[in-house]
C-alpha cells in the first residue's frame, strides 16, 4: 500500500518568530501520522536546521528544502547543492514548482537534472507538475502533464521512479482560492497514474503517491483525500496556519 504524504510548503514566508511559533505548534499537536502517512515540512532554508531540531522527535515528521541545484558543489553563489542538504540531515526536496518554472525559467530537461542528483544522494524529490489556465481551458491537460513526466522523470529506472513523490498542481489553483473540483483532482491523478503505467508497468505506478496541490483547506481535505488517487496534498497557504494544517494532517 503507497505511502499517504501532507506537505507543507512555507514558500518565502515567516521570520524566525513565526517559524519558532508555527513549528512548535505542529511538535506538540496530537498529529496522526505513522509508518503509513507522514507529514514533510518545506521550510525557508535558514529555517531548516531549526525545523529538525524542532521536529526531530517524531519520525513521522519530516523536513525537505525547498530547492536544490543540479550540482553537487562549485561556483555557484547563492544556491544549495544535495550534498550539503544531505549533510545536514534532509531527506526531501521540492522540485519543479510551478513558481520555480515561471519565476526562474526551469525547464522539464534542467529538472531532470535535479531529479539525478537528487536520487543519487538518497533524497527524495516531490516533483511537482501541472498545468496553467490556457492549457486546462483547451483541454489539453492530460497531454501537457504526460509531456513534464515524460521529460524529467522518464529516463529513470523503475527502482529509481519508485522513490519519487509527485505532487499535481492546477496551476490556475495556487494562491487564487480556486480549487479544483475532488473529480477534476482524480481524474487528473489517474491520468498520471495511467501515464506511469504504461511506461513501468501498474505495479510500480500504484506505489508512487501523487499529491494534490492548489488551495488545499481542512474543509475541503477529508473528501479530496478520499478521492482513489490522491494519496495527500502539497499545502501552501494553510501550511502557515497552525489550526488549519493540523486539520489537514489529520484529514
Amino acid at each position: 500500500m503507497r505511502k499517504k504524504v501532507i506537505a507543507a510548503n512555507w514558500k518565502m514566508n515567516g521570520t524566525l518568530e513565526q517559524a519558532n511559533s508555527l513549528l512548535d505548534a505542529f511538535a506538540s499537536a496530537p498529529l496522526t501520522v505513522n509508518e503509513s502517512k507522514i507529514a514533510v515540512f518545506a521550510v525557508p532554508a535558514p529555517y531548516l536546521m531549526l525545523a529538525k531540531e524542532k521536529l526531530g522527535g517524531n519520525p513521522y515528521l519530516q523536513v525537505a528544502a525547498q530547492n536544490c541545484y543540479s550540482k553537487k558543489s562549485g561556483a555557484y553563489t547563492g544556491e544549495i547543492s544535495v550534498e550539503i542538504l544531505k549533510s545536514i540531515g534532509i531527506d526531501y526536496v521540492v522540485l519543479g514548482h510551478s513558481e520555480r518554472r515561471e519565476y526562474f525559467s526551469e525547464s522539464n530537461a534542467f529538472l531532470a537534472d535535479k531529479v539525478n542528483i537528487c536520487l543519487e544522494f538518497g533524497i527524495t524529490p516531490i516533483f511537482c507538475c501541472g498545468e496553467p489556465l490556457e492549457i486546462r481551458e483547451a483541454e489539453t491537460q492530460n497531454t501537457f502533464v504526460a509531456k513534464q513526466l515524460e521529460e524529467s522523470l522518464f529516463h529513470l529506472s523503475a527502482e529509481e521512479i519508485s522513490k519519487i513523490i509527485i505532487a499535481y498542481e492546477p496551476i490556475w489553483a495556487i494562491g487564487t482560492g480556486k480549487t479544483a473540483s475532488n473529480q477534476q483532482a482524480q481524474e487528473m491523478h489517474e491520468s498520471i497514474r495511467s501515464v506511469l503505467a504504461a511506461k513501468y508497468g501498474a505495479k510500480v505506478a500504484n506505489e508512487i503517491p501523487i499529491l494534490y496541490g492548489g488551495s488545499v483547506k481542512a474543509s475541503s481535505a477529508v473528501e479530496l483525500f478520499a478521492q482513489p488517487d490522491v494519496d495527500g496534498g502539497l499545502v501552501g497557504g494553510a501550511s502557515l496556519i497552525a489550526d488549519e494544517f493540523i486539520k489537514i494532517i489529520n484529514a
